[in-house]
């Protein structure tokens, strides 16, 4: 034990100079040089009897900083929670948000073409009425009819997928 404490003690302050240099921060570098030396007494045990243990430590040293440095990358920097702003830690999810996209666009696709594409030149593409029925080549009455109808029909599909399951009616097929 005496002779581990006698080849680790001197390496001290050429370890905080190679972790300060590394991590940039006195704190950091003195926690990183304080795990250094408990992974080094640790693992003693480990170290090579004719290796060198300066070499040893420093690239116990080096790893640890490695592994420091991507874990920091990873989780993005240390904020204080006093710190932090509200808009920063409440954040509405946004799965159910793709969900209800996707169930949205299956079923604008159910659609009749005449519907759908009087709604996507309505909707999405924002053209007036009479915009929409001079591209489709129909009357603007036309036009307002097939809207009511592909609106209606999209909130129909859409209430009934958002219905649960027992309260869906049950249509059975007839062969």
């Amino acid at each position: 034990m005496a002779d581990m404490a006698d080849l680790i003690e001197p390496l001290i302050p050429a370890l905080r100079r190679y972790a300060r240099s590394l991590m940039r921060d006195p704190a950091a570098a003195d926690d990183l040089v304080q795990d250094t030396l408990e992974r080094s007494v640790s693992r003693w045990h480990q170290r090579r009897p004719d290796g060198d243990a300066r070499t040893w430590m420093f690239t116990i040293l080096h790893n640890l900083a490695v592994n420091r440095m991507r874990q920091t990358t990873r989780r993005g920097r240390h904020l204080p929670i006093e710190d932090a702003e509200e808009s920063a830690m409440a954040r509405p999810s946004t799965q159910e948000d793709g969900l209800r996209q996707i169930d949205i666009m299956a079923a604008v696709h159910s659609l009749p073409d005449d519907q759908r594409s009087v709604l996507l030149l309505i909707s999405v593409e924002d053209l007036t009425y009479a915009e929409a029925a001079r591209v489709l080549d129909v009357p603007i009455g036309t036009v307002m009819s097939r809207l009511a109808r592909a609106r209606a029909r999209l909130t129909r599909i859409m209430e009934e997928e958002s219905a649960p399951a027992a309260q869906r009616p049950h249509l059975r097929s007839v062969q």
